[in-house]
C-alpha cells in the first residue's frame, strides 16, 4: 500500500468515525425541531429545521478533517471545499425521509466517501453507509469488498454483524411515487411482485428504513422513473450512489433501469436517478421488463 493509499485509510477512518459518533447527537437533537424552515433544499423541497441543523453539523465536522476535499449535500447547492486537492470527497444526506419527523417515523443519515471531486460516479466510491435511527440507532457500512453492521450507543460502535449479505430468498418489496405516475412497463412488474404471495409488502416512506428492509431480509426496493419525473425523485451523489454501492457490496444488485447505478455519470451535483435495488433474480426481471 502507497503512503497516499494509506493516507486515505485514515481520512476514510476519520470520517467514518465522526458521522457515527454523531449519530445519537443528531437523533437527540430532532427534538424541538419538528417543524418546517423557511427554506427550500437545491431539489425545491421544503426543508426541516432538523435537516439543516442536521447538515450544518455534519458540515463542521467533516470539512474540519484532514484529508477531505469536499463536503456535499443534498440540502446545499454547492460543495465546501476544504483546501486539501488531494483529499477525499464525501457527499451526506443528513436526515434521509426528514417529513416523517411530524409523525415521529423512521429517518436516517446516507453517506458516501468518493477518491474522485463531485459530482462523481459510484464507481469512486470507496466507502459508503447509512445511519438508521429506528427502536436502536444502527450503521451498516460497505468498505473493502464488505458490508458491517453496528449497533451505535452514546459514543460506543459495537459490531453486530461482520459479513452481512442479502439473504437469498427475497421476503419484501417496497415501491415510491404515486402509482398514476409509474410508467406502465414498471405497474407491470410490481403487479407481477404483488401476485407473489412469499413476498411480503413492507414501505414506510423513509427510503433508508425500506432499504435496511431489504438488507435484513432480501426482497427489492424501488423508487422508479415517474412520468413527471423521468430522472426519478432520488439524488444519485447523496443517496443512489452510496445505496447502490452498499447493496451491491453485499451481493444484490442495483439498476435505473437498464444498467447498475453505479455506471451512472453524472451531470451536476443534484443529479436525480431512478432507483432500484434488491436480490440479482428480482431486479434482473425488471431490467427485461422495462428494456
Amino acid at each position: 500500500m502507497s503512503d497516499t493509499d494509506d493516507d486515505h485509510e485514515q481520512v476514510v477512518d476519520e470520517v467514518i468515525e465522526t458521522i457515527a459518533g454523531s449519530a445519537n447527537e443528531i437523533r437527540r437533537g430532532l427534538v424541538g425541531r419538528r417543524e418546517d424552515a423557511d427554506a427550500e433544499n437545491p431539489s425545491g423541497e421544503t426543508q426541516a429545521e432538523a435537516d439543516v441543523w442536521a447538515d450544518d453539523l455534519l458540515a463542521d465536522r467533516i470539512s474540519s478533517i484532514d484529508g477531505v476535499c469536499q463536503y456535499a449535500s443534498e440540502e446545499r447547492r454547492e460543495t465546501i471545499d476544504c483546501g486539501d486537492d488531494d483529499g477525499l470527497s464525501v457527499g451526506v444526506d443528513p436526515l434521509d425521509g426528514s417529513s416523517n419527523l411530524k409523525s415521529n417515523n423512521t429517518m436516517g443519515t446516507v453517506f458516501g466517501i468518493y477518491d474522485e471531486p463531485l459530482p462523481a460516479p459510484g464507481t469512486a466510491l470507496v466507502a459508503s453507509g447509512w445511519i438508521l435511527y429506528g427502536p436502536i440507532t444502527t450503521m451498516a457500512l460497505a468498505r473493502d469488498g464488505t458490508v458491517k453492521k453496528y449497533e451505535l450507543t452514546s459514543d460506543d460502535r459495537t459490531l453486530v454483524d461482520d459479513d452481512v449479505v442479502l439473504p437469498e430468498d427475497p421476503l419484501v418489496y417496497g415501491f415510491g411515487g404515486r402509482v398514476p405516475d409509474w410508467h406502465a412497463d414498471f405497474e407491470a412488474f410490481v403487479r407481477e411482485v404483488e401476485s407473489d404471495d412469499s413476498l411480503k409488502l413492507r414501505y414506510g416512506g423513509a427510503m433508508i428504513g425500506d432499504v435496511n428492509q431489504v438488507l435484513t431480509y432480501g426482497g427489492i426496493f424501488a423508487y422508479p422513473a415517474l412520468e413527471d419525473a423521468p430522472r426519478g425523485k432520488l439524488r444519485l451523489q447523496f443517496e443512489g450512489n452510496p445505496i447502490a454501492h452498499l447493496i451491491e457490496t453485499a451481493g444484490g444488485s442495483s439498476s435505473d433501469g437498464t444498467r447498475s447505478i453505479l455506471e451512472v455519470k453524472p451531470d451536476e451535483l443534484h443529479d436525480r436517478v431512478p432507483l432500484h435495488v434488491g436480490n440479482d433474480e428480482l431486479i434482473d426481471r425488471l431490467e427485461d421488463v422495462l428494456e
